[in-house]
């Protein structure tokens, strides 16, 4: 990988642009930061422009950009279940989430973990919840760093060892001071600029690299008939075909469970803001096709043959992918464009991701458990510090762990997310469910989807569930939360005579 000067600058610059505007965050809709809500939360006065854009800044991430295509690239036609998977995320957003911002706004709620020892008035499952949202979220953070590196590493810079990763311990520095002085304000400003720069790339590439190949119809001839659709099933297996059902269904159902999903939701400023949202956040889904398209255009440029990438394969795997074909089809300025646009697209993930982190720990660890009279403003500045502890613990994540152990990590993470499923979609619209039956049931899944990974060397999600002889490979997590989902149903009648739990303290009905 030859180092690109001009391609560096323009990387430089536009970071260097992102970093004034994460500072001067502070200052918009000035408020007193030393309110963990207005710190952690925006105040909870975003609208529906700025929701939008932290939303998909939030959902749609560095990691996103890179390894969508990349799986594309490698496996085919699988790589394309993040599509109907997003599509269906927005209904449930529609549905479910705004009756969620109500509660959460009437009673001071920062955290789904404080929703759940409020609904349920049982610490150990609010406890249960945020643990899993804290252990779920970490190696999130640390995958947002292999988007940054690679994207760092294609500019020609050597990002192994500890002197290769300076670039990365530098961005994140920046990240780490931003988001302290800002608050959830930085990336909610940044996410404009990085959604800005992700549009411009997208559709400069869709129009651009199919021009230079032959058309659409040239690229999807050079694609391996095998990677153009699913596998048929074969024999006594459903195959591919389950397998990417259960992992759109699971995933989507997974999504808005992560702590900096509910922490852009609860920034919004109504219930209105975020329904509006469930309709106009399918544009990304549209934008997310057009990336996963270029996992095809790739192989059609034969990216991975061209010697002067075997590094950068060797290195980074079909990861490399999309920077090849932008080295091969751009000038060297459009590259750097790109390029930040990848890192900066970490930077805001990764910036929320701290923030959640920071209000769950502070709210449902500190402040429970340790110092529960401490002041409004105690509780901000230990969020503050925390959301430092958790950029340097990814840090040291990527720097001391093998990437695949981060991946593997995050694998686990989507499996143990989802197992909270039960108790916040059900404690929105029923009281009929136990809070002890609801956390043996977070017990079970979170036990069960462990041991479906673990049987799989922890290297895949799918799981080949057999019933009556059918081989029905899916979504370990979607298997898992299925038997938390029947724990919870079956014990809950059994230990409200055996084990009543506490009165709820939301004994008012929701007002809309």
């Amino acid at each position: 990988m030859n180092f690109d000067l001009t391609a560096t600058i323009v990387f430089v610059v536009l970071f260097v642009f992102v970093t004034w505007v994460g500072f001067i965050a502070a200052r918009w809709r000035k408020a007193d930061l030393d309110q963990l809500h207005e710190w952690g939360l925006g105040g909870r006065r975003f609208g529906t422009i700025v929701t939008w854009f932290l939303l998909g800044g939030d959902l749609y991430t560095a990691y996103t950009f890179i390894a969508v295509p990349a799986l594309v690239f490698g496996v085919g036609a699988m790589g394309f279940f993040a599509v109907p998977y997003t599509i269906m995320i927005y209904p449930i957003l529609f549905l479910v989430f705004p009756r969620l911002w109500v509660i959460a706004r009437r009673e001071g709620h920062v955290t789904a973990a404080d929703y759940i020892r409020f609904r349920f008035n049982s610490r150990l499952l609010a406890l249960a919840v945020a643990m899993t949202g804290l252990v779920a979220t970490m190696p999130y953070i640390a995958l947002q760093l292999v988007g940054m590196e690679v994207v760092i590493g294609a500019l020609g810079f050597d990002t192994q060892g500890f002197a290769g990763h300076i670039p990365l311990i530098i961005a994140f520095i920046i990240l780490a001071a931003f988001t302290y002085t800002s608050g959830l304000r930085a990336p909610a400003l940044i996410a404009v600029v990085k959604d800005m720069l992700i549009f411009v790339t997208i559709f400069a590439a869709i129009v651009i690299i199919p021009a230079k190949l032959g058309g659409y119809g040239a690229i999807f001839d050079a694609v391996p008939k095998a990677k153009l659709t699913l596998t048929p099933p074969t024999g006594n297996s459903l195959g591919n075909y389950s397998a990417y059902v259960t992992l759109a269904l699971g995933s989507a159902l997974a999504l808005f469970l992560y702590p900096h999903s509910m922490t852009g939701i609860l920034s919004a400023s109504s219930g209105r803001v975020i329904r509006r949202n469930a309709a106009a956040l399918s544009a990304y889904s549209f934008i997310l096709g057009l990336i996963a398209l270029l996992g095809y255009m790739a192989i059609a440029a034969g990216v991975d043959k061209n010697p002067l990438h075997a590094a950068g394969f060797e290195r980074y795997g079909a990861n490399f992918a999309v920077p090849a074909l932008f080295l091969d089809m751009f000038p060297s300025w459009f590259v750097g464009v790109a390029f930040a646009a990848v890192a900066i697209g970490a930077l805001v993930p990764a910036a929320i991701m701290s923030i959640a982190c920071a209000n769950l720990f502070t709210r449902n660890l500190y402040k429970e458990y340790w110092r529960p009279n401490c002041s409004d403003a105690e509780e901000a500045r230990v969020a503050k510090i925390v959301s430092l502890v958790v950029k340097v613990g990814a840090v040291v994540f990527i720097l001391a762990i093998p990437t695949s152990y981060a991946i593997q990590l995050q694998l686990l993470g989507g499996i143990w997310i989802i197992q909270l499923l039960p108790p916040i979609l059900l404690g929105l619209f029923t009281r009929g469910f136990n809070a002890h039956a609801l956390l043996l049931g977070w017990a079970a899944g979170t036990a069960v989807g462990t041991y479906m990974a673990a049987s799989r060397g922890f290297v895949s999600s799918i799981y080949p569930f057999e019933v009556l002889g059918l081989t029905v490979p899916g979504y370990a997590a979607l298997y898992s939360v299925i038997v938390n989902l029947l724990v919870a149903v079956a014990l809950s009648p059994v230990l409200d005579r055996l084990w009543p739990q506490a009165e709820p303290l939301d004994r008012d009905p929701i007002r809309r």
